[in-house]
């Protein structure tokens, strides 16, 4: 991404040495900074323990109109004295008829830095006062409008070099804007200036040189527009060379020694890893395979990995994946259960599937919402302090564990006196605190039994602390990727229980979040409410795990549900002049429209939408659906060949489409015995590019002439030509994992 340079010559002269200390690590951005230690916040000590009496809560001083918004993001800013507005006409109108600037802080309900920077700014008299006087402010959950982030945090990537949350953005009245930055301090420190110094200087600025401000924000907002319009470029080809560049790039950013691609922080970032998974194995690359084997057993053994509860959090800090940020996001753990699925169909190895198991363990049993629907987070923070819920103490281990489980413990689990673990945002942190991560792999039966007693007295204690906040919105798009992964982990893993959970979360996004009658799908749901928001990710997302699922059951009804989520997505987002998809039906207060390419933490709707439409188009052979993906692929060439690293999920589906992908089609009632085996055997061998289909409902023409026998066979066909039918799913599965048929 190529950073402008701000044109507000007048402004920057008045902010003269004003600028962010850096953020914390963004899934937006490959080029954000940690915050600094030297940034320390003032963090409030909770007095309240939980071996305390109970204490009555002191009644809030101030309650804001954030009270009444259903984003736990928002609620958790509603006793602030700041007079916070949400986005929307209300606050828009004030700015204009008063003519003040906005100020629009964006964040997320379990963002550690935004938490810090809470308690240090936003609840402080002095401050909020600054506030109210001078601006419009309004705060955003990034996860509910991603499509109002992505505009903004662009701006700032694009005048600071880098980004992050909490997203910190001046605006003019008609939402252009002229300033931001992620974090800031509550005090000048270090030659940095304090953010009561930020926003004074900006109101300054405001009054005396607002014209100047008026002109230069229009500027650079037409220069934002430029910089991410596309147009598909005349006379170009998808060439398969780009597949074999984008992975030598990828190659090159590994980590031999800690395994991962590129350097601390780390994230995860699946859609990596899975790509280069898929064309290594293809072309029987052995070291690329390695890299990703290697890459998954370093982040199971560090401390990012819950080693008691199962499920991982957003990111290490460092290069080992030992400290975490501990948030627990959904779309995470959905993109790292598919990649540790196709770990385990690689490898054979019994591990990869048990970190699979455990991350379901985990989201069944804390993320569900009892009807079926996934929440969308956990807290990095309980008790005022980030970590203090997963860690653990040389001491309080010698206490709760038997001698010989304590010496297992420690010499497994790295536990020391001094911990490895400190919380750099706090000014008075725990000490000796212990991330867990696995030190010593080298395990006995026996010290393997011993070790299960140790982690089972752990798992209790740790169920009876203050658990980290729960963000219980249930948003379509990530339920979607979670519904694909479960879907496929219960073929895979053979777990009848996951395909359950599958059903019922497709029928809880159906009932509460999917308007059949006008084929509008919602993004948010919250205590019995959804949002009247539609974004692309929704669709995409959604028509993915749809997908799976279909792939999974053969049933037509899940086929059926996909076609008429395309059918909605193509009327809504799609561009027929120039193809790809537009991020957001919501025009009316977006200063620019939006088609969102960067595979970060989360994939881009147009990736997920591309791999989607072309899977949908060989099931039911309706070239529209092709057409469609194809053509996203053609507009977004230039970042496959010139940044394949900002969108690997995207070169997945140009592998999908220029090699030819097998197509098991499976006679017979899909619900019987026979018909399961096939299904379980089309998913038993990894073959990332495949599409497993029945032969009733809205299924390609060839599906539909397979004659009805009372055992149920399989057809595995690619293109035109099909081998001879069996019902052997032994020789199903031989025939899958071939690196060619005859």
């Amino acid at each position: 991404m190529k950073r402008l340079r701000p044109t507000l010559t007048v402004l920057s002269a008045a902010l003269a040495g004003l600028a962010s200390t850096g953020c914390q690590p963004s899934d937006s951005t490959d080029t954000a900074a940690a915050v600094p230690a030297e940034a320390k916040s003032a963090q409030p000590q909770l007095t309240v323990t939980e071996s305390a009496p109970p204490q009555e809560e002191p009644k809030p001083k101030h309650t804001n109109r954030l009270a009444k918004e259903p984003s736990p993001y928002l609620q958790q800013h509603q006793h602030n004295p700041v007079d916070w507005y949400a986005w929307g006409e209300e606050a828009f109108k004030k700015a204009r008829d008063e003519q003040k600037p906005i100020l629009l802080s964006i964040g997320y309900s379990t963002c550690h830095w935004c938490h810090v920077m809470e308690r240090e700014s936003f609840e402080n008299e002095a401050t909020a006062k600054v506030m109210n006087e001078h601006f419009v402010s309004i705060k955003l959950d990034r996860e509910e409008r991603p499509d109002v982030d992505k505009i903004y945090m662009t701006f700032v990537q694009l005048t600071t070099g880098s980004g992050g949350w909490p997203l910190n953005v001046w605006l003019t009245p008609d939402l252009k804007p002229f300033y931001g930055g992620t974090y800031f301090p509550p005090e000048a420190k270090f030659g940095k200036p304090s953010f009561t110094d930020v926003l004074r200087q900006i109101a300054d600025a405001w009054k005396t040189q607002r014209n100047d401000i008026l002109a230069s924000a229009n500027d650079i907002s037409q220069r934002i527009g430029e910089s991410i319009a596309l147009k598909a470029k005349a006379n170009i080809k998808l060439d398969p060379l780009w597949l074999d560049r984008a992975v030598s790039q990828f190659k090159s950013q590994y980590d031999p020694r800690f395994g991962g691609f590129g350097n601390a922080p780390k994230f995860p970032r699946p859609s990596l890893p899975l790509m280069l998974l898929r064309h290594a194995h293809r072309t029987g690359d052995r070291d690329g395979v390695r890299m990703v084997l290697h890459t998954c057993d370093q982040m199971a053994a560090g401390g990012m990995y819950d080693q008691i509860g199962g499920g991982f959090a957003r990111y290490s800090v460092d290069e080992k994946w030992l400290v975490p940020h501990f948030e627990k996001m959904l779309y995470d753990n959905a993109q790292l259960l598919h990649l540790y699925l196709d770990a385990h169909l690689i490898s054979g190895e019994q591990r990869h599937a048990d970190v699979a198991r455990d991350i379901l363990r985990y989201i069944l049993r804390d993320m569900r919402h009892k009807d079926g629907g996934f929440y969308s987070a956990e807290d990095a923070d309980s008790e005022g302090k980030e970590g203090k819920f997963y860690c653990w103490t040389e001491a309080e281990l010698k206490v709760l564990f038997t001698p010989e489980e304590f010496a297992l413990a420690k010499r497994r689990y790295g536990i020391t006196a001094h911990g490895n673990f400190e919380d750099h945002s706090d000014p008075d942190p725990l000490k000796g605190q212990n991330v867990l991560s696995i030190v010593d792999p080298n395990l006995s039966d026996d010290e393997r039994k011993l070790l299960e007693s140790a982690n089972k007295k752990m798992f209790a204690v740790r169920a009876e602390r203050v658990r980290p906040h729960l963000d219980d919105k249930i948003l379509s798009s990530w339920n979607g990727l979670m519904l694909g992964a479960i879907a496929r982990a219960a073929v895979v893993l053979g777990e009848p229980k996951y395909l359950e959970a599958a059903e019922a979360n497709l029928a809880f996004l159906q009932r509460e979040l999917w308007d059949a009658e006008s084929g509008t799908l919602y993004h948010r749901w919250r205590d019995g409410k959804r949002d009247d928001v539609q974004l692309l990710d929704a669709y995409a997302f959604l028509l993915d795990g749809v997908l799976h699922l279909y792939e999974a059951t053969l049933e037509p009804k899940h086929l059926q549900f996909a076609i008429d989520l395309v059918g909605t997505m193509k009327a809504k987002f799609y561009d027929e002049a120039n193809g790809g998809f537009w991020q957001s039906v919501h025009t009316q207060n977006l200063i620019l429209k939006v088609k969102e390419d960067y595979d970060g933490a989360v994939p881009s709707g147009n990736s997920v939408a591309a791999l989607a439409l072309l899977r949908l188009g060989k099931i039911t052979d309706r070239k529209e659906y092709t057409d469609m993906a194809e053509k996203t692929l053609l507009l977004f060439s230039e970042n496959m060949t010139n940044g394949p690293s900002a969108v690997p999920y995207l070169l997945q589906a140009l592998d999908f489409l220029v090699h030819e992908p097998r197509r098991a089609v499976i006679t017979g009632d899909p619900k019987s015995g026979g018909a399961r085996d096939l299904i379980a055997a089309a998913h038993a061998a990894y073959q990332p590019n495949k599409v497993v289909l029945g032969v009733t409902g809205p299924v390609e023409e060839f599906a539909k002439t397979l004659p009805e026998e009372k055992q149920s066979a399989v057809y595995l066909c690619t293109g035109s030509a099909c081998q001879p039918p069996t019902s052997d799913a032994f020789k199903l599965r031989e025939m899958m994992a071939s690196k060619t048929l005859p």
